[in-house]
């Protein structure tokens, strides 16, 4: 954060709120005016900060989260009281979910109507309170800019978040001095980033014991900037590795040493590696529900060592037997060298037999889908594709379902921060406002929305922005006609009774039209023979954004799979295959 010129000049709230977004840093913001922060737009209008208008504040909320998750800066969105605050109410729990850095401002009535359900009215702070690591109410304009710079600093230290101040438009409307503050002071706010020693050495004591250990690595390692850290650590010990949803890029697909994502979606080798391991090294994950699938029956032999910056997540769902709070980053640094030091003493790990088995399960059950016949085009094969021709270097973004767990698999991730979704939360419409947000942050990058039919249709009107504000975008549409993960349930565990899942959306809208009506390029694409063409003829197209209507086949599933609330033992590679595990290796 930078001092600002002219400390104690007599100005608006309203104009002491903007130079406070400037001093914190803040370049670009996504929001839609109205009536209680209508202030502040004002002097936002002889601002340095681009305000990129958004045709729905959820996608202004989404922008912010696409924005902070592929920069690493904190994103930034604004809306007015009432309904323009609760729109936020969605990216605000998706973003706490997922620890993304993102500051909300709100406009909120007068200070002397608050309370009497004034029009455009909603207690905002109280609604959003379970769901932002914290939040302010602004009543007193010489709060404002101690408020502002305590919002980023919580946003982007400790675990990340999002931090929403809600502003009184009588506190935007007032006059006040504005004094940019030199120090913060947040009661009990001091969260741990350097693990403590002991800890360190005990977790390096069970890693030289263990035999079949196993890095399981979250989304906390891309947040920590943790990815070099953890190269050098799998490189040194030998430990084969699986990635989070969240963590896909914190270590390279092409890596010998890397078994897949786990979880319910995930690859045979990432759910065999935790369920046959003696020690899990956890790190910046949170042994989520979709991960562990049947918590009793997840990794029976493992003991944990639980790394986190977060004390309330270490043995939340499963205990730790070595807890460490400290940021991921320092947690690495100083574990690497205690182990280096061990080796140097001549005490190693004995993995041979375990690195061979992981790497044996991964050979023999690789990913894979089966071709359609009749010629129709395999969703995955889509994706595929995609990834291969746009590269590693490309930010991609997803919705949620079976296009985002096929973006996850068949989408090759080689660094950080390219891979950008909703996990925790899993909100449908995510893809395109994040891919907005993410190109604003990294214009020089591709960036591409692996979005579904269904998800697509609940935020692509921000297309319309992207095409007014020069923000070149490019959007795949899955397009199967349903909400394909909840067909896939339906097909598996409801007897094929289709109920209320079938959108007729090659029919209904056209998308092609729709892209060309919102002053994009669309495109479709229904034979696996014009994928590339299609593909190719995306990428060179770099002014204006882009939707191709990818038709695919609709019955095509997620594969592997372990079936909700069952033990990840239970894992299915194909609708009817169970894989074999040879354990005479181990």
């Amino acid at each position: 954060m930078t001092e600002q010129q002219g400390s104690g000049d007599t100005i608006t709230g309203a104009q002491s709120l903007v130079r406070s977004l400037e001093a914190a840093g803040v370049t670009d913001i996504f929001g839609i005016p109205g009536g209680a922060i209508l202030p502040a737009y004002d002097p936002l209008m002889d601002s340095s900060i681009r305000h990129i208008l958004v045709r729905h504040e959820q996608g202004a909320g989404h922008a912010a989260q696409g924005y902070a998750a592929a920069s690493g800066r904190v994103g930034v969105c604004m809306a007015t009281s009432g309904p323009g605050a609760t729109n936020l109410v969605t990216p605000l729990a998706d973003a706490h979910m997922d620890s993304v850095p993102m500051v909300a401002v709100t406009g909120q009535v007068g200070a002397a109507m608050i309370g009497t359900d004034a029009f455009q009215e909603a207690d905002i702070r109280g609604i959003t309170m379970p769901i932002t690591k914290h939040n302010f109410l602004v009543t007193d304009p010489a709060e404002i800019p101690t408020k502002i710079a305590e919002a980023f600093h919580l946003a982007s230290t400790g675990r990340p978040g999002p931090v929403l101040v809600d502003v009184a438009k009588s506190a935007l409307q007032a006059s006040t001095t504005f004094d940019w503050p030199r120090e913060l002071n947040l009661p009990g706010y001091r969260p741990v980033t350097r693990p403590h020693a002991k800890q360190i050495r005990e977790a390096a004591r069970l890693l030289l014991e263990s035999r079949k250990p196993v890095l399981y690595v979250g989304g906390g390692t891309i947040r920590s900037g943790a990815s070099k850290e953890l190269m050098i650590l799998a490189e040194l010990t030998g430990i084969p590795v699986v990635t989070t949803l969240m963590a896909r890029g914190a270590f390279p697909d092409s890596h010998p040493q890397h078994l897949g994502m786990p979880g319910m979606h995930g690859t045979v080798a990432a759910v065999a590696a935790l369920q046959k391991s003696d020690l899990i090294v956890s790190l910046g994950a949170r042994f989520d529900d979709r991960v562990t699938g049947n918590l009793d029956s997840f990794a029976p032999g493992a003991k944990v060592i639980h790394a986190d910056i977060d004390p309330a997540e270490i043995g939340k769902n499963r205990h730790a037997d070595v807890p460490i709070v400290g940021d991921v980053r320092e947690v690495l640094i100083d574990l690497i060298t205690t182990i280096r030091t061990e080796y140097d003493a001549g005490n190693s790990g004995d993995y041979e037999g375990w690195v061979a088995f992981c790497a044996g399960v991964k050979k023999q059950y690789p990913l894979g889908y089966e071709t359609p016949a009749g010629g129709a085009l395999a969703p995955q094969y889509v994706i595929e594709r995609l990834g291969l021709l746009s590269g590693p270097e490309t930010i991609y973004t997803a919705g949620v379902g079976q296009h985002q767990m096929w973006a996850a698999h068949f989408v090759r991730y080689e660094r950080p921060n390219t891979w950008l979704n909703s996990g925790g939360l899993g909100t449908m419409g995510y893809a395109v406002p994040a891919a907005m947000g993410a190109k604003v942050a990294m214009p020089d990058q591709t960036v591409w929305a692996i979005d579904g039919d269904g998800c697509f249709q609940m935020t692509n009107q921000e297309l319309a922005t992207c095409a007014i504000n020069d923000i070149p975008i490019k959007v795949a549409v899955i397009n199967n006609e349903s909400l394909g993960m909840v067909r896939q349930w339906q097909t598996l565990f409801y007897n094929e009774r289709y109920s209320n899942t079938d959108l007729h959306s090659k029919r209904i809208p056209d998308f092609v039209k729709l892209a060309d009506a919102y002053g994009c390029v669309g495109l479709a694409c229904e034979s696996p023979g014009d994928v590339d063409a299609t593909i190719q003829k995306a990428m060179e197209i770099n002014d204006v954004p882009v939707v191709v209507d990818f038709r695919v086949h609709r019955d095509a599933m997620v594969w592997p799979m372990v079936a909700a609330g069952t033990s990840n033992d239970e894992i299915k590679y194909a609708r009817d295959l169970a894989p074999q595990f040879d354990e005479d290796d181990l």
